[in-house]
């Protein structure tokens, strides 16, 4: 009996002791979960965007709206005498718990996708290695402006862009 008794001693201790280390294990992964959510948010990039690096009769935009936590939408243009030079939509959309950004020139059918790699509270970086270029696109936010870096092998596109204000 004696026996029998300390073996359920054992058993109840030992349920207890797991049953702690599951709640500190909860929390822990609670509080990585709640930490990533808060970097995985860019609304930084929200607003009506112009770019101040942009070669001379050429004006390029860039706006971008949030469809949800999961989605955003931007749409990116050149404009040269009031003619559309060229027109992108681009989305960042969160999909099986990975974000991509979704680019799709005028002339393309599908967009292209881009598997981000890595991102912070400030900036991210969305690579495709299968293309000839761009292989990678990084946004990041610096003081009140946006800049992007969009690069290949052998050649690099920077923008920077300033927070438009329309009357």
């Amino acid at each position: 009996m004696k026996k029998y008794l300390g073996i359920i001693a054992l058993l109840i201790i030992s349920s207890l002791f797991l049953g702690s280390c599951a709640e500190n294990t909860n929390k822990e992964t609670k509080t990585k979960v709640e930490e990533n959510k808060s970097t995985e948010n860019f609304d930084w990039l929200l607003g009506d965007w112009k770019r101040n690096n942009e070669e001379a009769g050429k004006a390029t935009f860039e706006v971008w709206t949030k469809i949800s936590s999961y989605e955003y939408y931007g749409i990116g243009f050149t404009m040269q005498n009031n003619d559309t030079l060229k027109q992108e939509k681009i989305r960042l959309i969160k999909s099986g718990g990975e974000w991509d950004l979704k680019v799709q020139p005028q002339d393309e059918l599908s967009p292209i996708t881009f598997k981000m790699t890595s991102y912070t509270d400030q900036e991210f970086i969305c690579e495709n290695k299968e293309l000839d270029f761009p292989k990678s696109i990084k946004y990041w936010k610096e003081g009140k402006k946006i800049k992007a870096i969009v690069s290949g092998d052998d050649m690099e596109i920077a923008f920077e862009f300033e927070r438009r204000k329309i009357n």
